[in-house]
């Protein structure tokens, strides 16, 4: 069997990976993936074989899966969330156009059976975790420019900003990385009001889930890590309050019909 199951295996909690990955992950002898990803599979891993690249290491990953799959072992190549979104699926199929244009030398990668299976990302399950604020229109803008120019970042903040999405930040903040989250913040205030509601989402369905709804104007990046994913609402979004439960939605027009 030449095949690569190219996998997300959602956002950490096993009751939220898909039935197809799971079996997929059971047919496969060899796991490809950063480290933790795996951990969090737990018994789901066991008699598999790991190759745990650290983070860094993501083309490396990538051609390892297809080197795996081309010599006849199953192989899942795993990231967290969906692994179309921000994730490792773009880099196989990078690497695939390469070889077809005559700039790798590993033919055995085109005789590889790929099969891409989706999985929940951040951004839906931290929208579970507060109702519906992906209500309406959204999008979402990673805010690392590691492999993005910032230049090319900000424009799409200030187009989102004007086009008054609902926006999902991924890779707010970093070790190294620190101000754009605060930038972003200021970029939308220009758009909408302060009070615009924002949650703030921490090892979303992890055991050390941490969940915050604030507002626009009280976000800090002091408040997030790189585990952390951030949900700005549009203009039209409300936090609701019923004894202690706290709910984050964005209407989709149905106050017409009601």
């Amino acid at each position: 069997m030449t095949k690569l199951f190219v996998m997300g295996m959602g956002p950490g909690d096993l009751g939220l990976v898909a039935p197809n990955a799971t079996k997929a992950l059971d047919i496969c002898t060899d796991w490809v993936a950063y480290g933790y990803y795996l951990e969090l599979l737990g018994k789901l891993s066991q008699g598999k074989t790991f190759h745990d690249l650290p983070l860094g290491e993501e083309i490396g990953r990538a051609r390892l899966a297809l080197t795996l799959a081309a010599k006849g072992k199953p192989t899942a190549l795993i990231s967290s969330g969906d692994i179309g979104i921000y994730a490792m699926a773009t880099l196989v199929f990078e690497l695939l156009d390469q070889q077809l244009q005559g700039n790798e030398n590993h033919p055995e990668w085109l005789d590889v059976e790929i099969e891409v299976i989706p999985g929940i990302s951040a951004m839906q399950a931290g929208a579970s975790r507060v109702g519906a604020s992906l209500g309406h229109d959204f999008c979402t803008v990673s805010l690392s420019d590691l492999l993005t120019p910032w230049e090319t970042i900000d424009k799409r903040i200030h187009a989102a900003g004007a086009g008054d999405f609902v926006i999902s930040f991924y890779n707010p903040v970093s070790k190294k990385r620190d101000w754009q989250l605060n930038h972003a913040r200021d970029v939308l205030l220009q758009y909408r009001p302060a009070n615009t509601p924002v949650m703030i989402g921490r090892q979303l369905t992890r055991p050390d889930e941490e969940i915050t709804i604030t507002t626009l104007g009280e976000l800090d990046a002091n408040a997030v890590d790189m585990f952390t994913m951030v949900t700005v609402g549009n203009s039209e979004s409300k936090h609701i309050v019923n004894k202690d439960q706290h709910w984050l939605y964005t209407p989709r027009g149905y106050s017409k019909k009601l």
